[in-house]
C-alpha cells in the first residue's frame, strides 16, 4: 500500500508541477495577448477539469497530500483546487512585490470654494497591514468652467504603501528531495532594491477611473481572463497615467504614445516631491472680453441687427452681439462646436443658431456635442430650447422661423447626403417637437426660408434647383420643383428674398435675378446681368426697394420695387472681399458681411467703413508686444495684423507674399520676425511696416521663432528638424548666422569619426534661459533637448539643466508643465502653453478647442484647472499680454482671435 501511495504521490506531484507551469504561462499570455482570451479560457477550463479528476483520485486513495515526501498528511484548503487558489493568490502577492502596489482610496469631495473636505474611509473587505497615508482629494482635470455649470465629479486620491514594505514570502509545495532546488532568478541591476519609486499608476483604483474594475485589470491573474482586454493600440502608455517618480535621482518618467519622457525636478522640490499630491486650480479665472473675426468665407445669411442696436453674427463656437457705436460686445457661449447658421425670430428678441457635430472624440456621444439647434434670448443670453440633439446627422446648414404665424415653427436643413429638411414646433418643452422630416435634395442646399405671408410655405434653393414646400394639416411636406422652362438654368440658386407682394426673388450664379410668382413654381420675370458673377445676397428693404450684392464684382446695387435699377451702387475695396450678405440696419444703413471675413457698415449714398476684420485661413502666428497692450497675428491667408487690445481695433495690416507660420517681437518691440511655410523668414519695422532683411533656412515651415532676452540671439525652429541660431546686431536689424544646433555622436564604436545630428523630428517649441546662454527645445517625437546657443551644440547632461531659470515656458514638455497632460494624452493634444509674466499662471491651448488656466508651476500629474470653450477648432497658441491683465488665444481653422480678461 505504501508503494502504491508513493507512486500516486509521484504522479500527482509531477502533474501538479506541470499544472503550475501551465498556469504561469497562461497568466503571462492572458496579460500580453488579449486576442487569445477565448482559447486560454478554454485551456484553463481543461486544466481545472483535470485538477478535479486528480483531486477525486487522491481522495479515493485516502486523501494523500501532493506535497508529501513519504508521509501521508491531510489535504488542506480543499484539495488541489484549494492549492491552485493558494498558488494564484501567492502569484498576485509576488507580482505586487515586484511592481508598485496599488494604494487604497478615500472618498473625497471638493466644495465650491475649492477647499478640500475629507470623507470617512469606506470599510474595506480586504484587511491590510500596510501603513495608511492621509488622503488628498482632487477633482478631474479640466472640469472647472467659469461660464457654465462645472462638473463636480470627484475622484479620490490614493494612499501609497510604504516603498520599503516587503511582501510575504511565497508559500509553495515543498519539492521532493530527489529534485534539485529551484534556481533563483537574478538580475544584473540592483535598482529595484536601491531606488524608491512612486507612481501615478496608484490612481488607477479610483472610482473615477473604473473603481474595482480598474483594480482587477491591474492585477495579473487568471481571474482577469473573464474580462475584456484592451486592444494593443489602447494598451500604449499615454500621458501621466503611468508616470513614476524616482526619489533618488529626482526624475519623473511619463509616457507619450508609449515613449518614455524623463524630466528632471528642480533641486528645491526634488527631495520633498510627492507625485500623489494634487494642485488646486488658480483663484484667477478667465472671462471672454472680445472676439476678433467673423465667418463669412463659407456661411450665408449670418448677419442681422437687433433692436438693442447690436449686430449679431457668429465665429467659431461663439455668437457675438456687437454694438458698433458703444464699442462693446456680448457673447452667447452655449455651443460646443462650429456654428453654421443663424435666424432671428419675428419678435426680434429670440435667436436660433445651429452647430455641427463636436470634434472631441471623448465627447462624441454626449448630446450637446452632436449637431443641434439652440434657441436663446438675446437680452438675457439664456437658452430657451435645444432642438434635435441626436436627430441630425452632420450639421445644420440652414434654419428659419415661420413668420406668418408669429414664429411658432422652425425649419432646419441637415447638411447630410440627403439634406433632410425638418419642421419643428420648438415651443413644446425644452427639446421641442419635430412635426415632420423628409429628404430635401441630394445636391447642396444653401438657403431655406419660411414665406412671410403664407404660413405653411417653405422655399429652399441650392445647386441647380429651387423647391417650394407646402406643409399640410397632417404634418406632411409636399415639394414642387421650380420650373426654369427654356431659360438658362443656373448652376446655383444662391439666395432668396421676398418682396412686399409675396413674390419670391432669387439670385443665382449667372448674375441674374428671377421672380417667382406667389403660390407658383414658375418664373414670372428674369433680369439678366445684374452682376458680373454670382449674386450672393438679395435684401428687400422695408420701403420696398431691393438691394443686391455681387460675390465677384464686389458691387452693391439698388433696384426699385419693380426691379429697375435706380442708379445707386457702390463697390467695396478688394482687400475686404466679395459681398456675402446684406442686411438692413438702422435708418438707411446697411450691414455687409464679406467673403474675407469682414463686416462693413454704411449706405449707398455715404459709403461704407470697416467695422471689424478677421483672418480668412488657418491661424498659427501669435506674439505680444513687450511693452504695449498690443499683439500681432499671422496666418495662411498671407496677412499680418497688429491689434490693440484696449480699443479692440486693428492698428495696421500688411499683405505678405507667402503664408506665415510663426511670428515674434524683438525685446524692444521695434522689429517683428515672420517665419513662413516655405523656409523663408523676414524682419520688418513695426512703425514703417517695411521689410529690411530676408533669409532662408531650409525648405520647410519655420515653426517657431524667438529672440533671446538680451536681444543678442534669434532662434528659429524649423519643420526640417533643425534649430537655427542667428546673432543680432544694430538694434535687431542685422542678422549673422551662428550655426545649426547639432548633437555630436560617434558613428561606430570602433571609429573616431563623428556625425552631427539635431532633433529627429520637427521643432514644436523653444525657450531661452534668463541669461540668454541656453536654449530648450521640444520636437514632434517628444524629445527635450538643451543647447549652448553660442556654440550650437547640445548640452548632453540634462540633469545639469534642472535648476536653470527660464525666461519663458512655452515648451509643453518640461517638469513645470507635467500636469497639463491629460491621462490619455498622445502628445498632440496640447498644442501650446505659456506662463504669465508674474509666474503665477500657466495657460494651455489644446486640440479640442479649449483654453485652460492652471496655477504655475504645474508640477503635479493631477493638477486642476479652469477650462474655457469658444474655439471650434484646435487652439494653436495662447499668450499673456505684457501686464498679465489679458490673455490672447488663436484658433486654427476657425480663424478666430479671442481676448480673455484675467479676473
Amino acid at each position: 500500500m505504501a508503494t502504491a501511495s508513493a507512486v500516486y504521490n509521484d504522479m500527482i506531484e509531477t502533474e501538479n508541477e506541470s499544472l503550475r507551469e501551465r498556469v504561469s504561462d497562461l497568466e503571462k499570455k492572458a496579460l500580453d495577448q488579449g486576442d487569445e482570451i477565448v482559447c486560454l479560457r478554454s485551456t484553463l477550463a481543461d486544466v481545472l477539469r483535470r485538477l478535479t479528476l486528480l483531486e477525486n483520485a487522491v481522495n479515493s486513495r485516502g486523501g494523500v497530500s501532493p506535497c508529501s515526501t513519504g508521509n501521508v498528511t491531510p489535504v488542506r484548503n480543499g484539495g488541489f483546487r484549494g492549492a491552485l487558489n493558494n498558488h494564484i493568490s501567492q502569484l498576485k502577492e509576488g507580482l505586487g512585490g515586484s511592481r508598485l502596489r496599488q494604494p487604497i482610496y478615500h472618498q473625497s469631495s471638493v466644495d465650491s470654494n475649492n477647499s478640500i473636505k475629507e470623507s470617512p474611509q469606506r470599510n474595506s473587505c480586504v484587511p491590510t497591514a500596510l501603513p495608511q497615508r492621509r488622503g488628498v482629494h482632487y477633482q478631474s482635470t479640466g472640469s472647472l468652467h467659469s461660464d457654465s455649470p462645472s462638473s463636480n465629479s470627484v475622484s479620490p486620491v490614493p494612499t501609497s504603501p510604504s516603498p520599503t514594505h516587503t511582501p510575504p514570502p511565497r508559500v509553495s509545495p515543498a519539492p521532493r528531495q530527489s529534485q534539485p532546488p529551484t534556481p533563483t532568478r537574478t538580475t544584473n541591476s540592483n535598482l529595484h532594491f536601491a531606488k524608491r519609486w512612486s507612481s501615478t499608476g496608484d490612481f488607477n483604483n479610483s472610482p473615477h477611473n473604473g473603481g474595482s474594475m480598474g483594480s482587477r485589470l491591474s492585477t495579473k491573474s487568471l481571474l482577469n481572463l473573464n474580462l475584456r482586454v484592451q486592444s494593443p493600440h489602447n494598451m500604449l502608455k499615454h500621458g501621466t497615467r503611468d508616470a513614476t517618480y524616482n526619489e533618488e535621482e529626482g526624475t519623473l518618467r511619463m509616457f507619450l504614445r508609449g515613449r518614455p519622457i524623463v524630466l528632471y525636478a528642480p533641486s528645491t522640490i526634488a527631495e520633498n516631491y510627492d507625485i500623489t499630491k494634487v494642485t488646486t486650480p488658480p483663484q484667477s479665472k478667465l472671462k471672454l472680453d472680445w472676439v476678433y473675426g467673423y465667418r463669412g468665407r463659407d456661411c450665408r445669411s449670418n448677419l442681422y441687427l437687433l433692436p438693442t442696436g447690436e449686430m449679431v453674427y457668429f465665429v467659431a463656437a461663439v455668437v457675438v452681439l456687437y454694438n458698433v457705436e458703444e464699442q462693446s460686445q456680448r457673447h452667447y457661449l452655449g455651443h460646443t462646436d462650429d456654428i453654421k447658421c443663424i435666424a432671428v425670430h419675428p419678435n426680434k428678441l429670440l435667436v436660433a443658431t445651429g452647430q455641427c457635430a463636436g470634434h472631441d472624440r471623448r465627447e462624441s456621444r454626449v448630446s450637446f456635442f452632436q449637431p443641434h439647434i439652440r434657441i436663446w434670448d438675446s437680452v438675457t443670453l439664456n437658452t430657451v430650447a435645444i432642438l434635435g440633439a441626436g436627430d441630425f446627422e452632420r450639421s445644420i446648414c440652414c434654419i428659419s422661423f415661420s413668420k406668418a404665424d408669429g414664429g411658432q415653427m422652425l425649419c432646419a436643413v441637415d447638411e447630410a447626403n440627403d439634406h433632410n429638411i425638418s419642421v419643428w414646433d420648438w415651443q413644446k418643452g425644452e427639446r421641442g417637437q419635430r412635426i415632420t422630416e423628409t429628404k430635401c435634395s441630394v445636391d447642396t442646399v444653401v438657403a431655406a426660408e419660411f414665406h412671410p405671408l403664407d404660413r405653411n410655405c417653405i422655399v429652399t434653393c441650392g445647386k441647380s434647383h429651387i423647391s417650394f414646400w407646402t406643409l399640410d394639416a397632417g404634418g406632411t411636406l409636399y415639394k414642387r420643383m421650380g420650373v426654369f422652362e427654356n431659360r438658362d438654368k443656373p448652376k446655383y440658386v444662391t439666395c432668396i428674398a421676398f418682396n412686399h407682394l409675396g413674390d419670391v426673388i432669387t439670385g443665382d450664379s449667372n448674375g441674374s435675378l428671377i421672380v417667382w410668382g406667389r403660390g407658383t413654381n414658375t418664373v414670372t420675370k428674369l433680369i439678366r446681368g445684374v452682376h458680373d458673377g454670382p449674386v450672393f445676397s438679395v435684401c428687400a428693404l422695408k420701403e420696398g426697394s431691393i438691394v443686391t450684392g455681387g460675390g465677384k464684382d464686389r458691387k452693391i446695387k439698388q433696384l426699385d420695387s419693380h426691379l429697375n435699377a435706380t442708379g445707386l451702387e457702390t463697390q467695396i475695396p478688394e482687400h475686404v472681399g466679395g459681398i456675402r450678405i446684406i442686411s438692413e440696419g438702422r435708418g438707411s444703413q446697411l450691414l455687409v458681411g464679406t467673403t474675407k471675413n469682414c463686416v462693413l457698415v454704411g449706405s449707398l449714398s455715404m459709403g461704407f467703413s470697416t467695422a471689424l476684420t478677421g483672418h480668412m485661413e488657418e491661424l498659427w502666428g501669435l506674439a505680444v508686444h513687450p511693452n504695449l497692450p498690443q499683439f500681432i497675428t499671422a496666418g495662411y491667408d498671407r496677412t499680418l495684423n497688429l491689434w490693440d487690445s484696449m480699443s479692440h481695433s486693428l492698428v495696421w495690416s500688411k499683405d505678405l507674399s507667402e503664408p506665415a507660420q510663426s511670428v515674434a517681437f524683438s525685446p524692444d518691440g521695434s522689429v517683428v520676425i515672420v517665419g513662413c511655410t516655405t523656409g523663408h523668414w523676414f524682419a520688418l519695422d513695426t512703425q514703417t511696416r517695411e521689410v529690411f532683411t530676408t533669409h532662408t533656412d531650409g525648405a520647410e515651415p519655420i515653426q517657431v521663432v524667438k529672440f533671446s532676452p538680451d536681444g543678442q540671439f534669434l532662434a528659429l525652429g524649423s519643420r526640417d528638424n533643425n534649430v537655427y541660431i542667428y546673432q543680432c546686431g544694430g538694434d535687431s536689424r542685422k542678422y549673422n548666422r551662428v550655426g545649426r544646433c547639432m548633437t555630436e555622436r560617434k558613428r561606430k564604436r570602433s571609429s573616431s569619426l563623428t556625425s552631427f545630428l539635431g532633433h529627429s523630428s520637427f521643432i514644436t517649441h523653444m525657450d531661452w534661459s534668463a541669461d540668454s546662454q541656453i536654449l530648450r527645445s521640444n520636437s514632434g517625437d517628444y524629445e527635450v533637448l538643451y543647447w549652448n546657443a553660442g556654440l550650437c551644440r547640445q548640452v548632453p547632461q540634462s540633469a545639469s539643466m534642472r535648476d536653470v531659470e527660464w525666461a519663458s515656458n512655452s515648451c509643453t514638455l518640461t517638469f513645470e508643465t507635467i500636469g497639463i497632460w491629460p491621462e490619455g494624452a498622445d502628445g498632440t493634444d496640447v498644442n501650446y502653453c505659456e506662463r504669465a509674466n508674474n509666474r503665477k499662471l500657466l495657460a494651455t491651448a489644446d486640440d479640442f478647442g479649449k483654453v485652460k488656466l492652471y496655477s504655475y508651476p504645474v508640477t503635479q500629474p493631477r493638477s486642476l484647472c479652469h477650462s474655457y470653450g469658444g474655439h471650434s477648432s484646435h487652439v494653436t497658441a495662447v499668450t499673456f499680454l505684457h501686464d498679465d491683465a489679458r490673455l490672447i488665444s488663436t484658433g486654427g481653422k476657425d480663424t478666430a482671435v479671442m481676448q480673455w480678461a484675467v479676473v
